[in-house]
């Protein structure tokens, strides 16, 4: 009964529940001003301390009401409570671009709505029969402020508070009813195998301490493991004993995203009751050609938000997996837009399975989730091959401008708009100086400061921006490239608003062109903030090699855990090589193109099967290649390419056939498409060849990077790059054993490999490594190892 009382219970913001009860109309999302929730914040505590010792700002209000057998505990903040002798003013305010005289007292019912509610709140919490409401509205440009005022009694109010709740009583029910149902199923769920490989069960145990410590867990996890099912499974008993309400799984790649799917749907096969969603980017989910949210362009977007909740509602009820297919099915039968349908339904779900962006990036992470009011201070994260949010969080909060992206549309503007070509021109001036302080010898100039007087030229450059393309329309034809332009240079000043001592400010010069750029360091702060989104969170990868330094590069406390395991597979079943006679540093390698084509073919004779050889660069592996096919013409062999479509990687990877009778080597890049998150399993592939320690190209990024962390940890060089480098070589080498029935060879091409400081790197289940020097050599070992596999095998058969 105490259960079934809390699962009754239903929590929800003011903002929410009119928002989504009262919303109809278009989804229109035509260019109508910037984002200025920041600038409104200030406008409204400009506002506020105006008023003086009368106005109480920022009140936190919460009602808890039982209608129809719920409790809805409603909770909100008032901007302002004015209290005078004669009457109490609830005061709401908001902040607007459109000019004052447009608005009126029917320009925004769902404001009106909001203000009632805190209202209603005010009057039952301090016995008030009557009380007025007002809405402030204050112009973001102008600051100019406009005051609407109605006078409520209590009853009025009282009768709206409670319909509005009795409206959103059968969605409470049908979540609430949803919540006991799925909680009783997590309490009977048992784990979906019948025993638990090797690590499984302490990765498993792991995540479930940290999630209810509200700590986060580094987790280095070697394939074979089941990393997915050992982090799916204790975050949805977790979610079953209340530690959480939400279950981000974060992942970098589609394919891991099907993996997760994979997950939830077994423990569905075991009797979870569990609702999912897989949130697909909106450029590959609309139906049109183009996004182009509009009711002119798109029948999806008009009249949508009059459908969306049918469409949800009837999607929820009929569905708990909520595939991209899903969403797409429901979207065109009830005619609404498939990502603000998938959006919606995050809300309503117990997972969402979606890219690292929709919780890290600060330009387009959930804010219906993250953003006060809507917090949700007990969702849990999952991040998924965590070794890749290093890079991709340095990418997220990083900025760039080109000179020539203004030049050119100053220039296709011609003699039209005089005072936006003005703006133009002072941004290309700053860009012009900041050339000339680069110099004539300097390709680049790194600082500690960014530019200010970019920032401002841009400020300015987007106020005129903004007044022109409310004037004008998609017809104009310099309208997306100004768009663009707007929401680029916009995104930059936002970027700008987070730099500090982990930042600089680059600038490159190419030809006539000038670049400014605001790179991102050192990510583990603004990691870190991103990751107090969530009460707990698991980060793991097979590759998080060496933990201490991912756990202090992704946002790590250090109250934080770290949990490193061994390979559940046995050690025998990899035939690890290092073949360290070779150099291949960049001033060494015209003389190691003949010799590793030879490791090759050695290799390659030792058995009959599909092998890839990993390369640090196209043009290394071209001439590899060459030199191997000079030596083994009769060889089948395969090259990746660079910019492959999704189709021809579908076509490499079938060519990795296990029924294959006759050698076939693939000759791809280390850290590219085929490195890592691809699953051959058995004689699909026997043998990765990995040429180099994977160091990162040479660049300004990465010796700026190297500059810092000697500065911070004297670490400079480990963190540039022999860590992201050995990164590389580690899922490299992983495609090769997936599974326990798998053997394999694996063969490390390059000197270093056998000095101290690399050796350290190496995972425990490589401590059986053999150093070989000779083709022939190699070709013996390898022979010998594939012929103990054919006894060991004879061996279990007997």
């Amino acid at each position: 009964m105490e259960e079934q009382q809390r699962n009754r219970e239903v929590k929800i913001s003011v903002r929410n529940l009119v928002e989504f009860l009262l919303r109809s109309g278009d989804l229109d999302s035509r260019f109508t001003g910037r984002d200025r929730m920041s600038e409104g914040a200030q406008l409204h505590r400009k506002l506020q301390k105006a008023y003086g010792s009368s106005y109480k700002a920022e009140v936190a209000l919460k009602e808890t009401r039982t209608v129809g057998g719920i409790a809805f505990t409603v909770i909100g903040r008032a901007d302002g409570i004015i209290t005078e002798e004669d009457k109490t003013t609830v005061d709401e305010i908001k902040s607007v671009t459109q000019p004052l005289d447009e608005v009126d007292e029917d320009f925004a019912p769902v404001h009106w709505a909001q203000a009632r509610c805190y209202a209603c709140m005010v009057a039952a919490q301090n016995g008030l029969t009557e009380i007025t409401v007002r809405l402030t509205y204050v112009h973001a440009d102008t600051e100019e402020v406009k005051t609407l005022d109605r006078v409520y009694t209590q009853e009025e109010l009282e009768t709206f508070f409670n319909d509005l709740l009795l409206s959103y009583h059968s969605w409470a029910e049908f979540s609430a009813s949803w919540a006991e149902l799925r909680d009783m199923s997590i309490k009977a769920l048992s784990f979906p195998f019948a025993y638990y490989r090797r690590g499984q069960r302490e990765l498993a145990a792991g995540v479930y301490k940290a999630l209810r410590d509200e700590k986060r867990l580094f987790a280095q996890a070697p394939t074979g493991i089941g990393k997915t099912m050992s982090t799916v499974f204790p975050a949805v008993k977790a979610m079953g004993e209340g530690l959480t309400t939400k279950i981000f799984y974060l992942t970098a790649k589609t394919v891991t995203r099907q993996v997760a799917q994979e997950a939830f749907e077994r423990l569905r096969e075991n009797g979870l009751r569990f609702k999912t969603v897989t949130l697909t980017a909106k450029e590959k989910i609309c139906f049109q050609d183009t996004p182009a949210c509009t009711p002119e362009t798109c029948p999806y977007a008009k009249g949508h938000y009059n459908r969306v909740n049918a469409a949800l509602r009837e999607l929820l009820e009929e569905n708990d997996a909520i595939t991209r297919e899903t969403v797409e099915a429901y979207a065109r039968k009830h005619t609404v837009c498939p990502f603000e349908l998938s959006l919606d339904l995050s809300m309503w779900v117990d997972a969402v399975i979606c890219d690292y962006n929709y919780a890290f990036d600060p330009r387009v992470y959930l804010k219906r989730f993250f953003a006060q009011e809507n917090q949700i201070p007990d969702c849990v994260f999952l991040v998924d091959e965590a070794h890749n949010l290093v890079d991709r969080a340095r990418e997220m909060f990083s900025a760039e401008l080109k000179k020539s992206s203004f030049t050119q549309v100053k220039t296709a503007l011609k003699k039209s708009a005089p005072r936006l070509k003005k703006r133009l021109n002072a941004v290309c001036k700053v860009f012009l100086e900041l050339k000339e302080e680069c110099g004539e010898e300097r390709p680049s100039l790194v600082k500690n400061t960014q530019s200010e007087e970019l920032c401002a030229a841009l400020e300015h450059f987007l106020s005129e921006c903004e007044l022109w393309l409310k004037e004008h329309g998609k017809e104009h034809e310099q309208y997306d490239a100004l768009l663009q332009l707007f929401f680029d240079s916009l995104g930059y000043l936002h970027t700008a608003e987070l730099f500090d001592e982990r930042y600089v400010f680059i600038t490159d010069c190419a030809g006539h062109d000038v670049r400014a750029r605001l790179f991102c360091v050192d990510p583990s702060m603004l990691l870190n903030n991103a990751l107090n989104r969530a009460r707990g969170a698991a980060l793991f990868s097979a590759t998080l090699t060496p933990l201490q330094y991912f756990k202090n590069i992704l946002g790590g406390r250090e109250e934080d855990y770290i949990l490193k395991l061994s390979s559940p597979f046995d050690q025998r079943n990899m035939h690890l090589l290092l073949c360290g006679g070779i150099s291949t540093k960049y001033r060494h390698r015209d003389e190691s193109y003949g010799r590793i084509a030879e490791v090759i073919k050695a290799v390659i004779g030792g058995r009959a099967g599909n092998y890839m050889v990993f390369f640090p660069s196209y043009l290394y592996l071209q001439r590899v290649y060459d030199e191997f096919k000079a030596l083994c013409p009769e060889v089948d062999t395969l090259i990746q390419q660079s910019g492959m479509t999704e189709p021809e990687r579908e076509e490499f990877l079938l060519r990795f056939d296990a029924q294959n009778s006759e050698t076939l080597v693939g000759f791809s890049v280390m850290g590219g498409v085929f490195s890592e998150g691809v699953d051959l399993k058995g004689d699909r592939l026997i043998g990765s060849i990995i040429v180099g320690v994977g160091l990162p190209q040479v660049s300004t990024e990465q010796d700026i990077i190297m500059n810092f962390f000697n500065q911070e940890n004297g670490m400079g060089f480990e963190y540039a790059y022999m860590y992201p480098g050995m990164n590389k070589v580690l899922q490299a080498a992983g495609r090769v054993i997936r599974s326990e029935a798998d053997r394999g060879v694996v063969v490390l091409i390059d000197e270093r490999f056998a000095h101290n400081e690399y050796l350290r790197l190496f995972p425990g289940h490589w401590s059986g490594c053999l150093l070989v020097k000779s083709p022939t050599q190699i070709e013996k070992s390898v022979r010998e190892f594939w012929n103990e596999c054919v006894d060991t095998t004879n061996s279990e058969t007997l």
